[in-house]
């Protein structure tokens, strides 16, 4: 039978960098300020566009944070149910 580990602390490591990584996405929201006065079509539907990107990115930024800490609750688990058949197997 093929034997599967689970390397816990590499993997809550790696988790923990993803996280750290996942900190550091940040733009920047459309200031109209930068624009000066204009009033073109343009310069409204990039201030427009802008604020959806920038939208998408902070909703994009919350479920990869949210799909971490899922995953680091998974393997917590997978450690606990893996000890409790290591202690089961080793009971006379």
């Amino acid at each position: 039978m093929a034997e599967i580990k689970l390397n816990y602390e590499t993997v809550i490591k790696e988790l923990n960098e993803v996280k750290s990584a996942l900190a550091n996405v940040k733009i920047a929201p459309p200031q109209a300020s930068t624009l000066g006065k204009n009033k073109l079509d343009f310069t409204t539907y990039w201030l427009e566009r802008e604020a959806r990107i920038h939208q998408l990115i902070n909703e994009y930024v919350e479920i990869v944070d949210k799909n971490i800490e899922d995953t680091k609750a998974n393997v917590r688990s997978l450690k606990e149910q893996d000890e409790a058949i290591t202690t089961k197997v080793k009971a006379p």
